[in-house]
């Protein structure tokens, strides 16, 4: 019976059409993207007009339990004139994100601090425990834990007694 059910769950996700989504969730509890953003690299460059800073080299950005990993980083500060507020994290040259025991990686990630979304795209990969999803695009509501994968969205669903 469980391997009709295997069977079956099987030829349902290969009838699903080639710009699937899929509903994940990232990291469990609601994250607080007003905790401050702590940056290490080897490098930093600053444009004087604008303030937004560009961190290359061996990348981490953290705030809390969110961890990112990216060859590059540019962080972009508010609009009108606000250059204390953090608005986004652009993150590329292959990027891991953490949180918890759930990790994402793809080649590039937008982190908007003011809608707490992070968007990642390029070949992107999610694990959390022993179930993997493979997509095109990922975009994750830190403020509920909600993950959507689009595009080509393949998986691996292991039966719970291996």
């Amino acid at each position: 019976m469980r391997a009709f059910i295997s069977t079956a769950l099987f030829f349902c996700l290969m009838a699903l059409p080639a710009t699937a989504q899929m509903q994940i969730g990232f990291g469990g509890v609601a994250h607080d993207s007003a905790q401050a953003i702590e940056i290490t690299s080897d490098s930093l460059r600053v444009d004087r007009t604008t303030g937004n800073a560009v961190f290359a080299g061996n990348v981490i950005v953290i705030q809390g339990d969110l961890r990112l990993a990216a060859g590059e980083v540019s962080v972009i500060y508010g609009a009108d004139g606000e250059q204390q507020q953090i608005s986004q994290v652009i993150a590329s040259g292959g990027v891991l994100l953490t949180r918890g025991e759930d990790a994402a990686e793809g080649e590039e990630a937008e982190y908007s601090v003011e809608d707490s979304r992070v968007y990642l795209t390029g070949n992107v990969l999610v694990t959390q425990g022993r179930t993997t999803v493979a997509g095109d695009r990922l975009s994750i509501d830190l403020s509920t834990g909600n993950g959507t994968m689009d595009g080509r969205v393949r998986t691996i669903l292991q039966p719970a007694d291996q």
